[in-house]
């Protein structure tokens, strides 16, 4: 273990320390060494005696290293309790002995040994052995000269007394100190922090005093009579004389009474329990600390020491607050002696000693509370508390009497400020100077401030403990106030109030008064509003208004007319401008009038339940409050009144005034919670307030002081605030509060009626939009007694919030009362409207009233409220009143004085509509025979429909059965009465409205309100329209005469499609025919189906018809659209009858048929709008066309072609683009292909519009530049007259629909019509030779290539395999085809054309067309699967041979002139020659056709190849030094290059002209890939001795790859 490791090492020290001079210890140390080693615990180490010996002999020898080695073991063994207590007395001498040495460390070491014996097991139990342990000590704190060994030997008494009486505890079984809770308490930042501070402090010091309750005892044990002595010697020598217990003549006073102290604060059971300590308490330790008092406050002349002084003072004080309860006598004399010492003629450094021990008892409020009890509740007693506040009062109160008054004040206010950051003050000793005299003044009054705010928090806090344990109740709740209190807490509150409450206010009043600090004004105006609402708790009236009245004179200091008198006297006249704004009501808020008002609000809201008829004086000041807030005159300021300029800055300043209204707004939002008659008593305070300043207002109507203006303004937002925070009870208040605003309302001065109207409108919406009225009585859970009184309760609300709203319009004499009623009522629909109820007739007779009102702006808000109404209080409303609404409705529609307004009714109309659409729903069930009420989801909509038995009959009388269908066609006559109004806008909206209606709610109407709508006001209406339309005047109109100049009349400019009567008539019929048209697309099957519907039909067409030839252009575009929207509709649903389809093409087809009579702009657009309409109707109704109706079809498109070609036929060359109706063809072109059921219509439809394309093979060019196509005389050319066109211009704009139609054509009739339309492709393609720049030839040759490579099917073999085509019909198609690539590959492409000058890109286009002809000739149709017979196949091959010899055929001499695009033809043909014969396992399919193509193609290629090089050879010989054509040469260089990269098949290999054994030898080593450079071998041979590098080369190149075909490497001679 570690101690014997320690001690082993201290006797190895010790033996070598003392070999020399003590060979004794030396052995004995070895000795207790092997001793030592056989010991493991601390109990082996106490029972062998040897070891501790050795050190006692070592510190008996009286060596001072031995010593400290002795000494330092000796401390360890009894630390680890390795000491029996037997050896305690020998231990204890020795160290008496080493006591006596003088070095200073042996007795640190004798100190730390004596205080290790008291804090171990050997504590001293026996008279002898304490006494003993104690001299030690106090013979090193009397006899020493070391300041180190006096505080050590000091600090080891203390602990020494300190574990004495812990011991005495144990033996006595008393509960342990907690050291510090009795003890002074910090101080912290305010006295509200001290007094709850020292309120924690003093529960646990209770709890120790619950001994109290034990039963005392007079027997002592060992251990308490030892500390016992100790106690009385410890008195004994405070007082001068000698201890004689422990032997000690004479101890310090001082060190004698600060354990003293130290015992009374800390061990309070003992003095409690232990009746021979409390004697020693009540007759010794209490006459000493009398006796100390006596003489330092009454003898003179001796000088005394303060720090003595305060311990007494501290011993004193712990008297008091801990044992006063049983030392009623001696307290009561102490608490007199300290009073009395605040007014002695004494040191001020003593009185401040004795009024911070004062201090200390008020904001102790356990302490306060018991000495009250004791004493001044107690009547044989002093009124101790109360002499104590007096004092301390006293002591403030000589604050106006100093000389320093002010620097003391500043003081004062210096050291709150000071604390309230944390920085405390102390009193410096040995200052004298007049700053510190000062100084020393203001700590004394702080003190006595902070003892009466300690006074006050007490009482606050001892009331709010009253209130939390049930003895008083809390002044929020509402309840009435009880005179009888008989809680003790509760009467002891009282009974300290009704004593001190005066002394308190004096005090306070007088320091608030003087005082300017933020700080200590804080603390006071905390401590008026604790004091105040303790009063408001306790019912103490006349304290209360006495705190109130004095704090309100504190908020807002209004300057009299005396001062604003002065200021005009003393102004000078140079300054008259600035005296005048003197004179107005300056009021200057300091930091002070702040945080008093603060402190107002704070009272008024913890009060306002008790307030009363304080509340006048209350509102008073928060009126001018609000009048400073909102005056531009007000300001705040930083610091005292002294100060003439303002320091503060203008955002701190605007934040103090926000934080004020908003307190004063939160203590009327607070209303909720008062009591009604406290509401009550407040709103009859807010009337007074206003009322007397109408008065005065009264006298002086047209200078009204902003003074009185701003009360009544207060009073009247105030009176609103707690409306609306009490609007859960606002009946028995709402006639309080509105009578008042009626009676502004009637007042003379405009702003108040003003102010009365704002004020009536905020009221009536917040009572409406409270909870109440969101509640439905029905579905309350309660009984039905609940539901029906809640009910009667809502009612009698709702009728006295409106009916002070009638009464002010009714009654009101003035315009702008009655203005302001009507927005009042506006507001209130739009915020509550869906909650009234009750109300709604009185309020439909008041807007029907203003609808005939002669003020304009009376009547457009009146409507605004209608609008409101129909947009969101429909589903509100009562049934019974619908018919008024309509009514209403009508009449703001039928007023002229304001469009709008009748515009917007209208669509009101609308509105109403869709509400009883609904009950249309429910009518048509109910006719059904079914439940006319909706089937509920859940049990909550359930609910929402229950009413109670006893309500129900009253229920049923309310909600009477409306006839829905009544209301509507009630709405439909207003509107058709609408419909023939004189004003456009008006007629046109009503239009509109009737037929949105009938769309949206259509499918609710019965067939029998449709035959109503149709025969009543459809056809009416349309027949109204038409005739306006037909008979109105044609006569400009000019537009309102908006001014003049020059003297003559400036109009409004009018558009001219709506400058005529006929004209705006004509809109409205468009808007007929629309509606109709919308009306069949949503509902033509249900209208099919009424009787009768067929002869309005026909009516309708014959309308159609009319208008197509009679009307204007709209008009008759209107009428189209209305039939086309009516069939097209319908017909793709498949429930359209076919006889109405066929009545709508007779129509089109009657227009074109008169096309002669029918002709002009109007007939043109028609024209258009018809096929549009006929391409839509066919595409919509594919399945329900026959082969007759197709025939019309086509019909109809072919006059329209034929008409537009006749009467267009210079239009393509002056506008140059295609007539209007020709491009709507074009439009519908592709959408006219047969259905399945009428595929035999293919042929008819392509080649009735393939006779539209030239159809000659010869085209001149006229003189105009335009082209005139020659006709062949046949008979067709009579009957057809679409054969001669002007312009090519349609004819290409219709090969591509052409080509798009053909290839979505049946392959039957496709293959059919193949042969004819490539004939007509190839005639349009001719067209190159004589105009290269035209673009019918491109479009044809695209049509073509697309027709081949894009449906190349057509050509493959099996593409079609269930189509019987006969071979003869095969052969003519590939060779049409043929024919085509014939003559316009070789005749046309890749050639010198005439042109006119084509820019760069025009070209470049047509080189890029070209290409693509020949890619889709080389590289898809002679590369794919065809079944084109073997002639056709070489006839393609050879067109491309011949379109590759282009270049090579030319003398050398031309072939420099020969174009670029030309030569790249040519070589693109060499090319597709080259890709045709080459083969590839990877990228090329090998197949019957190909093996063909390739055969054909090697041996023209060959050929081709054996011409090229010797024509070459024969050039290059015959130009001698002249260079190479480039074309000739990059032709030679092509094809040496591709001859290089070519690679057959071996089956095209067998058709070479070769040698059979060659071919043979080729086969079997399978070199015969490239066996065509052996055909062109002698060729190549020659050209080796041509003239160019490049080609020697290649040919090299060449001729090395033949040496390897044959197999003739060069190998090594050797070998």
């Amino acid at each position: 273990m570690a101690l014997v490791a320690a001690l082993e090492a201290d006797l190895r020290a010790l033996s070598a320390e003392a070999r020399r001079r003590y060979p004794a210890v030396k052995d004995g140390a070895e000795h207790a060494i092997l001793k030592l080693r056989s010991s493991s615990s601390a109990s082996d180490l106490s029972s062998n005696e040897d070891i501790l010996r050795i050190f006692l002999m070592a510190c008996g020898v009286r060596n001072t290293k031995l010593s400290v080695i002795g000494l330092s073991c000796l401390q360890k063994l009894i630390s680890h309790d390795a000491v029996e207590p037997s050896s305690l007395k020998e231990i204890l001498y020795t160290l008496k002995d080493h006591s006596e040495m003088a070095e200073e460390n042996i007795q640190l070491k004798t100190l730390q040994t004596i205080l290790i014996i008291f804090q171990s097991r050997l504590h001293p139990e026996t008279e002898d052995n304490m006494v003993l342990g104690l001299s030690i000590c106090l013979r090193l704190l009397d006899n020493n000269r070391s300041p180190s060994v006096y505080n050590t030997a000091a600090a080891t008494f203390r602990q020494a007394v300190a574990l004495i009486f812990d011991q005495v505890l144990l033996a006595e079984s008393l509960p342990m100190p907690k050291y510090g809770s009795s003890s002074q308490t910090a101080r912290t930042g305010s006295v509200a922090g001290d007094l709850s501070q020292n309120i924690n402090n003093s529960e646990p010091l209770e709890k120790d005093a619950i001994c109290g309750r034990l039963t005392t005892r007079d027997t002592l044990s060992e251990t308490g009579k030892l500390g016992l002595r100790l106690l009385e010697d410890l008195t004994a020598s405070a007082a001068g004389g000698s201890a004689a217990w422990l032997h000690v003549a004479s101890l310090p006073s001082t060190f004698s009474l600060e354990l003293i102290e130290f015992v009374l604060s800390n061990y309070i059971s003992v003095f409690k329990i232990l009746l021979p300590y409390e004697q020693v308490l009540r007759h010794q330790i209490c006459s000493l600390l009398m006796t100390s008092l006596r003489t330092s406050s009454e003898l003179e002349g001796e000088l005394v020491e303060p720090y003595f002084r305060r311990l007494v003072l501290r011993s004193v004080a712990h008297i008091i607050r801990l044992y006063s309860s049983s030392l009623i006598t001696e307290c009561e004399v102490f608490l007199s002696m300290l009073v009395k010492a605040t007014f002695l003629d004494l040191p001020l450094w003593h009185r401040i000693l004795v009024l911070e021990i004062l201090r200390g008892f008020c904001v102790e409020a356990r302490t306060l509370r018991i000495l009250f009890q004791n004493f001044d509740m107690h009547p044989k007693n002093t009124n101790v508390v109360e002499s104590m506040v007096k004092a301390l009062a006293r002591v403030v109160s000589s604050i106006q009497f100093q000389e320093t008054s002010e620097e003391s004040l500043a003081a004062v206010a210096g050291m709150f400020s000071s604390k309230a950051k944390g920085i405390e003050w102390i009193l410096d000793n040995d200052a004298s100077s007049a700053a510190v005299l000062v100084a020393s003044e203001a700590h004394a009054i702080t003190l006595a401030i902070e003892g009466l705010l300690g006074v006050v928090f007490t009482v606050a806090t001892l009331t709010d403990e009253a209130v939390d344990v049930g003895e008083l109740e809390s002044p929020r709740y509402e309840h009435l106030p009880s005179s009888d209190y008989i809680g003790k807490t509760s009467h002891l509150c009282i009974s300290m109030v009704d004593s001190l409450w005066l002394t308190i206010l004096d005090a306070f009043s007088l320091i608030l008064s003087r005082s300017q600090g933020e700080a200590i004004v804080l603390e006071i105006l905390k401590g008026y509003q604790a004091f105040t609402q303790a009063c408001g708790v306790l019912h103490a009236v006349e304290p209360l208004n006495s705190f109130l009245a004095s704090l309100c004179k504190f908020t807002i200091v209004l300057p009299t007319d005396a001062e604003r008198k002065s200021s005009v006297v003393q102004s000078p006249v140079s300054k008259r401008s600035e005296a005048q704004v003197d004179q107005k009501d300056v009021i200057v808020l300091t930091p002070k009038n702040v945080q008093a008002l603060r402190t107002l609000f704070n009272i008024a809201h913890r009060l306002h339940n008790v307030l009363g008829p304080s509340w006048v004086l209350v509102l008073e000041t928060l009126a001018a409050l609000d009048r400073a807030i909102h005056s531009p005159h007000a300001t705040t300021q930083e610091v005292t009144t002294a100060v003439p300029k303002l320091t503060r800055e203008p955002s701190r300043q605007y934040a103090d005034f926000s934080i004020l209204s908003s307190l004063n707004s939160q203590l009327f939002e607070s209303s909720a919670l008062m009591q009604v008659s406290s509401v009550k008593s407040l709103l009859s305070a807010l009337h007074m307030l206003s009322h007397q300043s109408m008065t005065e207002t009264s006298g002086s109507v047209s200078s009204a002081s902003s003074k009185q203006i701003g009360s009544i303004s207060f009073s009247v937002d105030r009176m609103i605030s707690i409306l609306v925070n009490n609007l859960h009870r606002v009946e028995p208040l709402w006639d309080q509060v509105v009578g008042h605003f009626l009676e502004l309302a009637e007042h003379s001065n405009q702003n108040l009626r003003n102010m009365a109207l704002d004020a009536l409108d905020q009221s009536i919406c917040a009572v409406l939009g409270s909870e109440q009225f969101g509640e439905d009585p029905a579905r309350s859970r309660n009984a039905t007694l609940d539901v029906e009184s809640k009910e009667t309760q809502l009612k009698s609300v709702e009728c006295a919030v409106l009916s002070s709203l009638r009464v002010l319009y009714f009654s009101a004499q003035k315009a702008d009362v009655r203005i302001g009623s009507l927005k009042i009522l506006l507001h209130i629909l739009e915020r509550c409207g869906e909650k009234l109820y009750y109300s709604w007739p009185s309020i439909l007779d008041m807007l029907r009233s203003v609808a005939d009102a002669s003020e304009k702006d009376v009547a457009t808000l009146g409507f605004q409220s209608l609008r409101v109404i129909m947009n969101d209080g429909l589903p509100t409303l009562p049934e019974d009143c619908l018919h008024v609404c309509i009514d209403v409705t009508g009449a703001y529609s039928a007023q002229k004085a304001d469009l709008n307004i009748s515009l917007t009714a209208i669509g009101l109309l609308w509105t109403l509509t869709d509400f009883v659409a609904k009950g249309l729903h429910h009518g048509s069930l109910a006719d059904k025979g079914l439940d006319s009420t909706p089937q509920q989801t859940n049990g909550e909509d359930g609910e929402d429909h229950m009413v109670s038995d006893s309500n129900k009959a009253d229920y049923e009388v309310r909600r009477q059965v409306v006839n829905h269908e009544k209301l509507l066609f009630l709405v439909f006559s207003l509107i058709q009465k609408l419909v023939d109004d004189e004003r456009p806008e008006v007629r046109n909206s009503a239009v509109r409205t009737f037929f949105q209606i009938l769309g949206s709610h259509g499918n609710k109407l019965s067939k029998s309100m449709w035959e109503d709508c149709l025969w009543n006001y459809i056809f009416p209406m349309l027949d109204g329209a038409s005739h306006k339309a037909a008979t109105s005047s044609k006569d400009e109109w000019q537009g309102k005469e908006i001014g003049t100049r020059g003297g003559k009349a400036v109009h409004m400019l009018i558009h001219h499609s709506r400058n005529t009567a006929q004209k705006q008539w004509d809109e409205t019929f468009v808007l007929v025919l629309g509606g109709i048209a919308r009306l069949f697309r949503s509902y033509f099957p249900l209208l099919e189906s009424l009787p009768n519907f067929w002869s309005g039909w026909e009516s309708l067409l014959a309308f159609v018809k009319n208008s197509i030839f009679n009307g204007s252009k709209e008009v008759s575009l209107a009428a189209i659209n209305c039939l086309q929207t009516a069939v097209v509709s319908h017909c793709v649903k498949g429930n359209l009858q076919l006889r109405y389809l066929n009545s709508v093409l007779d129509v089109y087809e009657l227009v074109f048929q008169k096309s002669s009579s029918y002709t002009g702009d109007t007939a043109t657009k028609v024209k258009q709008e018809i096929l549009h309409g006929l391409g839509e109707l066919y595409v919509q109704s594919l399945k329900m066309f026959d082969d007759k109706m197709y025939m019309q079809l086509l019909g109809i498109v072919d006059l329209a072609i034929k008409q537009a070609i006749i009467n267009s036929e210079n239009f393509e060359s002056e506008y140059g683009h295609v007539p209007p109706v020709l491009r709507h063809v074009l439009e519908i072109l592709p959408s006219l292909g047969p259905p399945e059921h009428l595929s035999s219509m293919w042929l008819i439809l392509l080649r009735e519009f393939l006779h539209y394309l030239p159809r000659v093979d010869s085209v001149l060019p006229n003189e105009e530049g335009g082209e005139v196509l020659e006709h062949k005389a046949d008979a067709s050319s009579e009957t057809i007259p679409t054969t001669r066109i002007t312009t090519n211009m349609f004819a290409e704009k219709l090969i591509p629909a052409l080509v798009e139609l053909l290839l979505q054509a049946p392959a039957v009739e496709k293959y059919i019509l193949f042969p004819e339309f490539i004939q007509n492709l190839r005639r349009c393609m001719m067209t190159r030779r004589d105009n290269p720049d035209g673009s019918l030839w491109k479009v044809a040759a695209e049509g073509f290539n697309r027709l081949l490579v894009e449906d190349v099917k057509l050509c493959s073999v099996g593409g079609d395999t269930d189509l019987k085509i006969s071979k003869t019909a095969r052969i003519r198609i590939w060779k049409e085809i043929g024919d085509v690539y014939d003559i316009f590959l070789v005749g046309y492409c890749g050639r010198a054309l005439s042109s006119n000058s084509l820019p760069a890109a025009a070209l470049k286009a047509n080189e890029t067309l070209e290409m693509a002809f020949l890619n889709g000739l080389g590289d898809i149709i002679l590369m794919s699967t065809v079944d084109a017979p073997r002639e056709v196949l070489e006839r393609l091959v050879s067109t491309l041979d011949r379109c590759a010899s282009r270049t090579c055929s030319l003398p050398v001499e031309t072939v420099e002139l020969m174009p670029a695009h030309c030569s790249r033809f040519s070589l693109t043909c060499l090319q597709k020659l080259f890709s045709l014969s080459s083969f590839s396992s990877e990228t090329k399919e090998w197949h019957s056709t190909s093996a063909e193509v390739s055969k054909i193609s090697i041996i023209t290629l060959m050929a081709r190849c054996e011409f090229i090089l010797c024509t070459f050879l024969i050039d290059e010989n015959n130009l001698g030094n002249r260079p190479i054509p480039t074309a000739r040469l990059e032709e030679i260089i092509f094809i040496l290059q591709e001859l290089g990269h070519l690679s057959i098949h071996p089956e095209v290999a067998s058709v070479l002209p070769l040698q059979p054994y060659l071919k043979t030898i080729l086969r079997e080593d399978n070199r015969d890939t490239r066996a065509h450079l052996l055909v062109l071998f002698p060729s190549l041979c020659e050209l080796v001795l041509s003239r160019e590098t490049q080609v020697r080369e290649l040919v090299q190149v060449l001729l090395r790859a033949v040496a390897m075909e044959l197999g003739l490497e060069k190998v090594s001679l050797s070998s």
